[in-house]
């Protein structure tokens, strides 16, 4: 019991928040969205924020079995926050909200009061009890610039895994990862927070992270890993408290139910690249919004799917990027 009063945490720990300087960037041309990033390195742990000064209309796509999440019954948005800390963790969305109505000079008229999107991944450690509150939400909207998103091992996805069928201790770092594209007005982006049980696997097929045996350097296919399990009963369980989060943006106009249909094209796409993926462990959710800014006939929400998906493959891929020096 003293043990656990003493625990490293919020209430026990002078934390103060910090503001990612030192990760790759991938650089996008995309006005209307501002990010902003912010950590505690105490946990390490954090949380992403995508502000729309102008808002967004969104939907939400969830397909894991424990998922955390804040959402908008009228799908409507300010901002969107990614956080660690599991359901704790949602308290810096409370903080993003709490900062955007400061800046906005405390009105609280119905059509002023902030409304936030938010959604956790579980990433504390056994060391402490450490999680993204108001103070770091508050910290990471002020922080939030255009035409940049940090990469690897940083922000919500701070101390994020993957590759833990086999089991818990072949798990390797994870982290965000982000891709960008544009075809003619039409913009595009994804970004994601892989802590997933499944392992990362690219285009040929291979797992490049994840499901890593450390005393043989030898990374097992998702299947190998079921075959492993079946082969050894006494295998400990999979590990709960796993979740990927992902934010699709695209300045084209798109009715809400085009909307929809185009999150669960993209959020299905992705089993692909996570194997496996939506799993009664995982809390998989994807956000996907528009800022209604251009029309496009040539390039319809299928099409986009198309593009999205593939994208959403790369912002996989870019999610174990090395941080710093």
């Amino acid at each position: 019991m003293t043990e656990r009063k003493h625990r490293l945490s919020n209430d026990t720990a002078m934390l103060t928040p910090g503001i990612v300087t030192d990760a790759p960037l991938l650089e996008l041309d995309f006005p209307a969205l501002r990010i902003g990033v912010a950590e505690y390195p105490e946990g390490p742990t954090g949380c992403t924020v995508f502000y729309f000064p102008d808002g967004v209309t969104g939907a939400v796509d969830i397909r894991g079995g424990a998922p955390g999440v804040l959402q908008h019954p009228w799908n409507y948005y300010d901002a969107i926050c990614f956080a660690g800390g599991s359901l704790y963790g949602l308290e810096s969305a409370s903080g993003v909200a709490a900062e955007l109505l400061a800046q906005r000079e405390y009105a609280v008229s119905f059509t002023t009061i902030a409304s936030i999107g938010a959604a956790i991944i579980y990433d504390f450690s056994r060391k402490n009890s450490v999680y993204p509150d108001k103070a770091l939400g508050r910290a990471a909207l002020r922080a939030a610039r255009s035409g940049q998103f940090p990469l690897g091992a940083c922000g919500a996805g701070a101390s994020a895994t993957v590759g833990k069928g086999v089991r818990f201790a072949y798990r390797e770092l994870a982290g965000q990862g982000g891709a960008f594209r544009q075809l003619g007005p039409t913009k595009l982006a994804v970004f994601t927070v892989v802590n997933a049980i499944g392992a990362i696997v690219n285009r040929q097929g291979q797992v490049v992270r994840g499901n890593l045996n450390p005393r043989t350097g030898e990374r097992h296919h998702p299947l190998a890993a079921v075959e492993h399990r079946l082969a050894n009963p006494d295998t400990p369980p999979t590990p709960p408290g796993n979740t990927t989060v992902t934010l699709l943006v695209t300045n084209q106009q798109f009715h809400l139910n085009a909307l929809q249909q185009l999150g669960r094209q993209v959020h299905s796409a992705m089993t692909q690249a996570i194997q496996p993926f939506h799993t009664i462990n995982d809390g998989d959710t994807l956000f996907t919004v528009t800022t209604n800014e251009v029309e496009n006939p040539a390039l319809d929400a299928m099409a986009l799917g198309l593009i999205g998906s593939e994208l959403a493959w790369d912002a996989v891929l870019t999610s174990f990027t090395p941080r710093g020096p």
